[in-house]
């Protein structure tokens, strides 16, 4: 099973975050299918985010974990995502 979570990166005490495509048995900072976006909670909760991959991911059923739900939401994209669905 495909999850989009967070993968921590930064060095200590300064992290930041990769939101990624990958394996639900890999570990956290472990190998990954695809970079979805960054997110950084030290530099105003910023957040980047590709739309395209995003919505790639979640079409073919990729489950995002609560974390990373929240910052699909903040950004927009579970909303398209949700209105996407209902449009088929």
């Amino acid at each position: 099973m495909v999850k989009l979570r967070l993968k921590r990166m930064g060095s200590k005490k300064k992290p930041f975050y990769r939101i990624v495509a990958a394996d639900s048995r890999d570990r956290r900072d472990g190998s990954f299918i695809e970079l979805v976006g960054t997110y950084s909670p030290l530099e105003d909760s910023k957040i980047n985010i590709n739309e395209e991959v995003a919505l790639k991911w979640l079409g073919m059923g990729a489950m995002p974990t609560d974390t990373v739900k929240n910052l699909l939401s903040k950004a927009g994209i579970m909303e398209k995502f949700h209105n996407q669905k209902q449009s088929k």
